[in-house]
Parts: structure tokens; C-alpha cells; sequence
């Protein structure tokens, strides 16, 4: 990829990172089509922890690749990673465009979360509400970082690539994580 070494890509990954989160956003407060997509979408967020989980184990693998001298797994560990990223993104704004959001405690589905459920949810909710913060936050922050970490590596800058990659990975990895434990977390709630 060495049409990449000297463009300056700042401005494309600097749209790419602002429309996602912008157009997950809006698919929140978009009035839900009627629509029969010929599948059950309730396995999707199962699949989305799937994805996630396989992010994760993917950057351990990538992890331990670098740190023992294999760049070209580490390489491929890290391209799967990204397109398991991208296929999780797209999987999650399909859903989000078909479905309302599951509420946290909601036990009768009403989408509605009372006083009763709150106090049934119990102290857990807290712990449910802080992952599902930062992982929102550091899935938002990721997405630049992760382009840029790839951009460093097609460019063959490996100073720079290394020197954010020791920032992309842990957030990497703890959005993967946040992403299967949120999963689990409100798992009982879906209707």
C-alpha cells in the first residue's frame, strides 16, 4: 500500500468519525419502520457479542503476535479484527434502525422501567450503567484511533503506529470486553 505513505487522510478519517456516531445516534430517536426482514433481529444482539468476543480474542492474539516477532499474523490479526469491527457496525445500526431499545430492568417489556423493576434490577444497575457508559464513550473514541493506528501501519510508519497503537489497543480491547459484559448484563431483558 505505498500510494498511501504520503496522503494525508486526517480529513476522511476525521468525517468517517463524526458520521458514525452521529448516525447511531440518530437511529435512537428515528420512529421504527414496519418492516418484515424474514429473520427473528432478537439474535442480534447475541451475534453483536459474538462479533465482539472474537474482536477481543483478536487483539490478544495481536497482542502476543508483535510482542514475539510475528508481524504478519499480528497484521492479519488486527485486518480481521477491523472487519469483524465493521460488520458489527453495520449489524448494530441495522438492528437499531428495526427495533427499539431494551431498557435496562424493563422485566414486563413495557419499555417502561418502574419503581418496582428498578428496585428488582437492584444495586447492579450502577455497575450495568457505568460498562454500557464507557463502552458508548470509548467506542466513539476508537473509531479514529483505529484508523489512524492502520493508516500508521500502511504508511510503514512504525514509530508513529506504535507509539498510538499502545493507546488503541487497551480502549480496543475494553470497548470488545464492555460490549460482551453489556451484552450479558441486559441479556434477561429482551423482549
Amino acid at each position: 500500500m505505498s500510494n498511501l505513505k504520503n496522503k494525508n487522510l486526517n480529513l476522511p478519517i476525521a468525517i468517517i468519525s463524526i458520521v458514525i456516531p452521529v448516525v447511531v445516534a440518530v437511529l435512537f430517536v428515528l420512529p421504527k419502520p414496519d418492516i418484515e426482514t424474514g429473520f427473528d433481529v432478537r439474535v442480534m444482539p447475541f451475534f453483536h457479542a459474538l462479533l465482539n468476543s472474537a474482536t477481543a480474542v483478536l487483539l490478544l492474539a495481536s497482542l502476543y503476535f508483535i510482542k514475539n516477532g510475528h508481524a504478519t499474523a499480528h497484521k492479519w490479526a488486527n485486518l480481521t479484527a477491523v472487519v469483524l469491527s465493521v460488520c458489527f457496525l453495520l449489524s448494530y445500526v441495522t438492528y437499531h434502525f428495526l427495533t427499539e431499545s431494551t431498557k435496562f430492568g424493563d422485566i414486563n417489556h413495557d419499555q417502561v422501567v418502574d419503581a418496582m423493576e428498578i428496585a428488582a434490577a437492584g444495586n447492579i444497575r450502577y455497575l450495568y450503567f457505568f460498562f454500557l457508559l464507557t463502552h458508548i464513550v470509548l467506542a466513539v473514541i476508537i473509531v479514529p484511533l483505529v484508523l489512524f493506528t492502520l493508516l500508521r501501519a500502511f504508511q510503514a510508519d512504525n514509530a508513529r503506529h506504535r507509539k498510538i497503537a499502545r493507546i488503541t489497543w487497551p480502549i480496543w480491547f475494553y470497548v470488545a470486553v464492555t460490549g460482551v459484559i453489556v451484552y450479558i448484563m441486559i441479556q434477561p431483558y429482551y423482549g
